[in-house]
């Protein structure tokens, strides 16, 4: 065995991917019918590929499509893996790196938003303060009584992530997310 190679485990020469691991945001256009979507996320559990963010819809009813919209994290090749291998599926039709389309855009960054509701109890002190950071944040009361408030609050993911940090505190007890919505800016299509 090649001492070269002792460190890998391995007794072929395996080269170290020294990428840096980025979060890439995909949008993959497939038919709208049963079992499209097990397949997707199928392949991703299969590879052992993490999925940080899932949104499904519709999107064109007359052609019966559905966009999936998938945030995952990884180096450039295994991003470039899950996109080819996403594309050999057969119901899918498109899939694009929202991330990647965005620099060759020269735009920087896909737009992208989520929704989140936060539920928090409480009384006195904490009940103002809630309501005030609430209004700061732009987060929108849904629902409230004498023991708890419901917020509504769109954004980019670290806006939620920085309300949901200061209502914690305040008596946080229930959160639900939508996960993320993305497109890419400009009159072009996926």
């Amino acid at each position: 065995m090649n001492t070269q190679n002792s460190g890998f485990g391995s007794a072929y020469f395996i080269e170290p991917d020294n990428d840096p691991v980025e979060t890439h945001t995909l949008a993959v256009l497939v038919n709208n019918e049963p079992g499209v979507l097990a397949r997707v996320i199928g392949l991703f559990s299969g590879r052992g590929y993490n999925i940080e963010s899932l949104t499904v819809s519709e999107t064109e009813e007359e052609q019966h499509l559905s966009r999936i919209t998938i945030v995952t994290r990884g180096t450039c090749h295994v991003i470039s893996q899950i996109r080819h291998q996403l594309e050999r599926i057969v119901p899918v039709h498109r899939v694009v790196d929202l991330h990647v389309r965005a620099c060759e855009l020269g735009q920087g960054y896909p737009i992208e938003r989520e929704l989140v509701l936060v539920k928090v109890l409480a009384q006195g002190a904490s009940r103002v303060e809630a309501l005030r950071l609430a209004e700061a944040f732009h987060a929108r009361l849904i629902d409230a009584t004498v023991e708890h408030f419901v917020f509504e609050i769109t954004g980019k993911s670290s806006k939620l992530d920085q309300f949901v940090s200061v209502m914690r505190p305040l008596g946080l007890t229930e959160i639900c997310r939508t996960g993320i919505a993305a497109m890419n800016r400009g009159a072009k299509n996926m």
